[in-house]
């Protein structure tokens, strides 16, 4: 398959990432076709993910009140042989926009599942530390304060395992998946001080989600982000 073309480009910045443990029994059926659960030493996980979508412009138009945004996705792991070589990649379960023209576009040419509903970022900075607070919907929030001087993430580490998955997926039907490539350069992290969560998970993402009220997260990396860039997709069977 020829290399696609570039249908987005974007920054991803100020990246707030809560992941649990989750039982594989749970994730299964989000599965699209040609692809299975990928793991971290064994464990299954889903993230909470809050971030800023900042200067995006699709097929290179900036379109006005589209380019600045704060998205928030729950996602799981997965991973696609492709001949003989394992593509890791990100399988979501909702991804939450302000704008119902994103969600649009998103669901009809990429198969995803995004839904509409007000989000909002503030970050602040002070001599030492980052503070971001994202919050969407009617109550939902995501806090974090971390150091404002970043370090480099670790090789094997949980910080490469959640920030180093360069594909998504979304089923189109039983059989055929939608496959796209995300590129970006390694991010740094910003050692995390403190950490607030403030969400009903079962009434955003449903009843198999509930015991996320109650969890705690295995982990929570405050990733600074970078420039990146979304390649058109292409369906896999």
């Amino acid at each position: 398959m020829p290399e696609q073309k570039v249908f987005l480009r974007a920054e991803w910045r100020n990246l707030l990432i809560a992941n649990y443990t989750c039982d594989p029994a749970i994730l299964q059926p989000y599965l699209p076709a040609k692809t299975v659960l990928d793991t971290y030493n064994g464990l299954h996980l889903i993230s909470l993910v809050a971030f800023q979508f900042l200067n995006t412009a699709v097929l290179g138009i900036k379109f006005p009140f589209h380019t600045n945004f704060v998205e928030i996705n729950l996602r799981l792991y997965v991973k696609h042989q492709d001949k003989g070589e394992w593509k890791r990649g990100v399988v979501f379960v909702k991804e939450i926009v302000p704008r119902s023209m994103i969600t649009f576009v998103a669901n009809t040419l990429f198969n995803e599942n995004y839904v509409t509903m007000p989000t909002a970022g503030q970050i602040s900075k002070s001599a030492n530390e980052i503070n971001a607070n994202y919050t969407w919907g009617k109550a939902s929030k995501f806090s974090a304060t971390a150091q404002l001087q970043t370090q480099a993430i670790a090789p094997d580490s949980i910080e490469e395992f959640i920030t180093e998955h360069y594909w998504g997926y979304a089923a189109i039907d039983e059989n055929q998946t939608h496959q796209y490539g995300v590129e970006h350069p390694r991010w740094n992290v910003h050692p995390l001080i403190n950490y607030s969560i403030q969400t009903n998970f079962e009434t955003l993402y449903g009843s198999n989600f509930a015991f996320l009220n109650a969890a705690e997260p295995h982990s929570v990396l405050f990733a600074e982000g970078s420039s990146v860039l979304v390649r058109k997709g292409y369906p896999i069977s």
